[in-house]
């Protein structure tokens, strides 16, 4: 019932987004419905422009996610060469043949073939969102390599690691997607209430977008939707990123 529901208010939601504005109404009663610029926006258009920006957020943490598994591929990799009997230089370049969706990578590899200072690129290369465990894997190639350690051991320790955070995350995330659906629930029943004021004759366009009062409550009324939106996503992120 709560599915439908939602589903109901979602595509209320994008109707009333897909309605023209009233200075449409009232260009359209000028020119004429079959003038042109008198059509608003169609609700193809505007489903378009949700999906966008929707795939826009949710591109982003799967780019995320991409590059943290890849940095766990890396370490997975280069221990595995090195317990062959790789040298570490030759154990990175032939782990990082397979990865091709971590950026700064390459130059790593430069460095690696170059003989230059490995760690140093591993920490350049980890400013970049979701290369962070690079610093982690230039302070086991320090260990390593400089100081003699057993690196192939110590990278296969790097790598369980980071495997059991990332799962971490992935619980996380997982329990902080309900509050998150909730949240985003909530911030599309003005958009039902204007649907239904509109629906029994109300004229809530007019009043919004016609006349002072109205667009203060709108430009109020938006703020506030958008920051709460935001602090939601702000808890869930801070949730996420707890150690």
């Amino acid at each position: 019932m709560i599915v439908l529901a939602a589903a109901a208010c979602v595509f209320v939601s994008v109707w009333v987004l897909s309605l023209p504005s009233p200075a449409t109404f009232r260009l359209t009663a000028v020119l004429g419905p079959g003038s042109p610029g008198a059509a608003g926006p169609t609700l193809g258009v505007r489903i378009a422009q949700l999906r966008r920006a929707a795939g826009s957020l949710t591109g982003r943490r799967k780019r995320l996610a991409a590059r943290r598994s890849a940095v766990i591929e890396l370490c997975d990799a280069i221990a595995t060469e090195l317990a062959a009997g790789r040298p570490a230089a030759t154990a990175l370049t032939c782990a990082a043949e397979t990865l091709h969706d971590l950026p700064g990578l390459n130059a790593v590899v430069d460095a690696a073939r170059n003989g230059d200072d490995v760690p140093a690129a591993l920490i350049r290369a980890s400013d970049v969102r979701g290369n962070e465990a690079l610093r982690l894997l230039a302070g086991c190639w320090r260990i390593g390599v400089d100081r003699g350690g057993m690196l192939a051991a110590v990278i296969d320790g790097l790598a369980d690691s980071l495997r059991d955070e990332q799962s971490h995350r992935d619980e996380i995330a997982l329990q902080l997607a309900g509050p998150r659906a909730t949240a985003r629930l909530l911030a599309v029943l003005p958009a039902l209430g204007l649907a239904m004021a509109a629906a029994l004759g109300a004229k809530p366009w007019e009043f919004l977008f016609g006349s002072l009062p109205g667009a203060l409550c709108l430009c109020l009324g938006a703020a506030l939707d958008a920051l709460g939106l935001w602090w939601t996503s702000h808890l869930a992120t801070s949730a996420e990123h707890l150690q």
